[in-house]
């Protein structure tokens, strides 16, 4: 049985007599979650990644040169806002990330000048959208309430944003809301399949390479960690792994 499973079945029992039966538990202290395995991650290497990014185009290929330029998770990406990205100081500010976390990490300057012509005409597509009765977009917790007026504007907008303007399902409003993730998935599995890479590359493994890559560049892993937004030191150096260099440099007798 699979640990997280062991740990939802623990979790279900715990619901049931704390919450349903209204019993205290005394033996629960003396149970042992099960631990989660630690897996290597997959990662591509410089040549793998400029094989990829051959075949990809357009929206898709900005997307994944964010998650491998600047180390985005795949929903970082979709969601990014266009006052979260800093042409000035080459960074990109992530919000409400994992653990309800802020965070900020580098814009690559090979991304910059594409980026603002791609930002050219999701504005003028914005305009047109105001134009037309549209151009609100949802905004996160009580802004809505409290700056209503903000929807409409043009920071609040999607970097990457849907070419359709679906109706709300909560409210029933039109929004443009921000591209679908899967997107960008189907299009890097096309793009692996072309590049005829055998490794089993996902939206998430250029995350993995984005960390791995600046290790073998020398930066130290703290570095690596924030930029990651890794709440542990011990999340970033499973990079030192894949690495094969666990804290030193270590040779194979053979060589």
């Amino acid at each position: 049985m699979a640990a997280s499973t062991q740990n939802q079945v623990l979790s279900a029992i715990l619901f049931l007599y704390q919450q349903v039966l209204k019993q205290e538990v005394g033996w629960v202290d003396e149970v042992e979650r099960a631990k989660r395995p630690k897996r290597v991650p997959v990662v591509l290497t410089r040549n793998e990644v400029h094989k990829i990014f051959a075949h990809l185009h357009g929206t898709p290929r900005l997307m994944a040169g964010s998650l491998y330029g600047s180390g985005l998770r795949l929903m970082e990406c979709v969601r990014s806002r266009v006052k979260d990205v800093d042409f000035g100081y080459a960074r990109i500010m992530v919000r409400d990330a994992k653990g309800a976390k802020d965070r900020v990490t580098m814009l690559p300057v090979n991304l910059a000048a594409p980026l603002q012509r791609h930002l050219v005409k999701v504005k003028a597509q914005h305009e047109q959208d105001l134009e037309d009765g549209f151009g609100e977009v949802h905004l996160p917790h009580a802004l809505e309430r409290k700056y209503k007026a903000s929807a409409r504007s043009w920071p609040w907008q999607f970097v990457f944003p849907s070419v359709r303007i679906p109706a709300d399902p909560r409210t029933g409003a039109r929004r443009r809301h921000h591209v679908n993730e899967n997107v960008l998935q189907v299009a890097l599995k096309n793009a692996v399949r072309a590049a005829e890479i055998d490794k089993p590359a996902s939206c998430h493994t250029l995350r993995h390479s984005f960390a791995t890559h600046l290790l073998e560049n020398g930066y130290d892993i703290r570095t690596i960690q924030e930029l990651l937004g890794h709440k542990d030191v011990s999340t970033t150096m499973i990079y030192t792994y894949v690495l094969n260099r666990p804290g030193i440099g270590v040779k194979s007798p053979l060589d």
